[in-house]
């Protein structure tokens, strides 16, 4: 067995190929000025902060042949599965659905709402549209990871608290064992980011694991007998 280090205690990977990548809307409508999370007031470089380790782990996945599957938050040009409670929250001075500098605010198909260049998916990547909070929420990404018979997931992305969590929440209800990557995730508030980390691996790992991105990209080159060449944050 190969065991990778975690909280609250190492987390097993699986040695049948059954483990995938999930990235969390590493979305330019997040991480880039102009963009959903910069319209809310928030920094978005604390966001930038985790596009290295993301990268890492996603090109280690991509030497091993292992699946990466990445998600979207975003909506029907008419906004038709945008429901009130969600497009009229806040007092933000723009909401979903409104132009900004990089398109409508979180619309499908619009240049804020397509995934960071670093991450870009390569073709046989599957990308999930997603139109709430958690990635299993009217998508197809259950019957997808059941077809693929994956049992675990390496989870990754934004924001800790609501996207993230909420996904591994319902992860863990349908089953997966998943593990989510300290460093190659991030909020837009650090005391939310730790309290989210706390909350999942308490009483024993009540909703999953948390780990590093060393210990994950170390424990899948043990296992797969392939070196991932260390990316140089510019940022």
């Amino acid at each position: 067995m190969v065991f990778i280090a975690a909280q609250p205690y190492d987390y097993e990977l699986p040695l049948n190929g059954n483990i995938a990548l999930l990235i969390i809307d590493m979305q330019r409508d997040f991480l880039e000025p102009g963009g959903f999370g910069d319209a809310l007031g928030n920094d978005v470089s604390r966001l930038q902060a985790i596009v290295p380790s993301v990268k890492q782990l996603l090109e280690i996945f991509r030497a091993c042949k292992l699946p990466v599957f990445q998600t979207i938050e975003g909506h029907q040009p008419d906004l038709s599965d945008c429901p009130s409670a969600k497009l009229l929250r806040g007092k933000s001075q723009l909401k979903i659905g409104d132009v900004g500098p990089m398109g409508r605010i979180l619309i499908l198909g619009e240049a804020g709402n397509a995934i960071i260049p670093e991450l870009e998916p390569l073709p046989g990547e599957t990308i999930i549209p997603k139109p709430g909070k958690g990635a299993f929420f009217n998508t197809p990404l259950e019957s997808l990871l059941r077809e693929k018979e994956i049992t675990h997931l390496i989870v990754t992305g934004v924001t800790t608290e609501v996207c993230v969590q909420t996904t591994m929440r319902e992860a863990n209800d349908r089953g997966f064992e998943c593990l989510l990557v300290e460093d190659a995730t991030e909020s837009y508030f650090s005391k939310f980011k730790q309290s989210t980390l706390e909350m999942i691996r308490a009483q024993g790992g009540i909703v999953g694991w948390t780990g590093k991105t060393e210990s994950v990209i170390h424990a899948l080159e043990k296992t797969y007998k392939t070196v991932v060449t260390p990316v140089i944050s510019i940022v």
